[in-house]
């Protein structure tokens, strides 16, 4: 009897010891199921055309009996700037892959197969002959057209960036005084694109530049201003600014900032060549082109006589600046300086008699710049002639 209850006690220790046994077998990693670790895949797109595809994704399925309306999709990786995707976490398997554009499949990989821990790479070669092969008459007719057009519009954006470049350049070497170097890269710029008004323009600025730098240095070595070299330097730069204004009235959206800029320019060129009438008749076109700049561009043709010693037309530009901008105390001071040496001496006083409008220009100069450039040398002026000085403005009274 002992010994029967002890053989189920032994029994039953069996069992608890077993039970205990597949437990630790359990949770011990050789015993246990292991998961698959998960797969990645990535790859570039090209089209047919052979250029890169920046817009769309790239889906995977397993769904191979399903139409394309219904077929369900695992896995939609999206394509970045630059043609490529990355998927990862991908269970692995047996994939069917799909570029889609706009909704639409423009490619595919039939298998795909992702093991356990891959990084796969998949690219969509549309230039390959299996998919150029497929396509229709139509749409390989449809794919030589666009590839002509891409070419044109590649080499034309091409030319742009060209002329582009050579504008800066230009403008570049105007602004540091190197003239001879702004004028050959317009010359190139406008020799390959001769319809642009702004080409023209860029290197009339540095035609008008290199005539002064040769006028200053003539100047220097005694020649005169009417150095038939010099004359044509100017020349040269009235005529690129005349091509530009004709230029960009012809052109499809004429631009009133770049004729006025032009007529402005012109009319600096042709007033130091000497041409007078040219010059004059070029800023007003400047003033007429931009109605709310006309005060300054006709203080520019004051400001050009005057410089140019030819003080009547200096005078006549500055009252046509006077009347666009009353508020402009410089043209006061040009229509001054270009009437005092009309100055006569009265024989029986021997007081100096300022020519009419003179001493009025002066004193307003003084009223809207007391503290202007110029504002000793007239005071000067002023006092010399017997005058008084009239302006309200008192020496070290305080701003508000």
């Amino acid at each position: 009897m002992k010994r029967f209850e002890w053989k189920m006690k032994q029994g039953k220790t069996w069992v608890v010891l077993s039970a205990l046994l597949v437990g630790i077998a359990m949770l011990s990693p050789k015993g246990a199921m292991a998961q698959a670790a998960p797969a990645s895949v990535h790859g570039h797109v090209q089209n047919a055309a052979g250029q890169t595809v920046t817009k769309g994704d790239v889906k995977l399925t397993t769904d191979r009996s399903s139409d394309e309306k219904s077929r369900k999709y695992a896995y939609t990786f999206p394509l970045d700037g630059s043609g490529n995707y990355t998927g990862s976490g991908i269970t692995p398997g047996d994939y069917v892959a799909i570029v889609f554009v706009d909704g639409k499949s423009l490619d595919f990989i039939e298998s795909l197969p992702l093991a356990a821990g891959d990084n796969k790479t998949a690219d969509f070669d549309m230039t390959r002959k299996a998919y150029m092969d497929k396509m229709t008459p139509e749409e390989k007719k449809a794919l030589e057209e666009y590839k002509k057009a891409n070419s044109e519009a590649v080499a034309a954006n091409s030319k742009i960036a060209n002329l582009n470049n050579l504008l800066l350049q230009a403008r570049a070497d105007n602004k540091a005084g190197k003239y001879d170097s702004a004028i050959t890269a317009m010359q190139q710029a406008t020799a390959a694109k001769p319809d642009e008004a702004i080409l023209w323009i860029t290197l009339g600025d540095a035609q008008l530049g290199a005539a002064d730098t040769e006028a200053k240095t003539a100047k220097a070595a005694g020649k005169p201003a009417s150095d038939p070299t010099i004359a044509a330097k100017y020349t040269d730069a009235a005529n690129s600014y005349k091509k530009g204004v004709d230029l960009n009235a012809a052109s499809k959206k004429p631009s009133p900032e770049t004729a006025a800029t032009a007529y402005n320019q012109m009319g600096t060129a042709y007033g130091k060549m000497g041409d007078a009438k040219a010059s004059s008749d070029a800023y007003d076109n400047a003033a007429k082109t931009l109605p709310a700049q006309a005060g300054m561009y006709y203080f520019n043709e004051a400001a050009t006589f005057y410089n140019a010693g030819k003080m009547d037309e200096a005078a006549a530009a500055a009252d046509k600046a006077i009347a666009a901008d009353p508020k402009r105390p410089d043209a006061y001071y040009i229509k001054g300086q270009a009437l005092i040496p009309k100055a006569t001496v009265d024989p029986k006083t021997q007081k100096i008699i300022a020519p009419p409008g003179c001493v009025d220009a002066y004193q307003t100069y003084l009223e809207l710049a007391p503290e202007g450039s110029h504002a000793e040398d007239v005071k000067g002026i002023l006092t010399g002639i017997g005058e008084q000085i009239k302006s309200s403005y008192k020496a070290g009274a305080k701003k508000k």
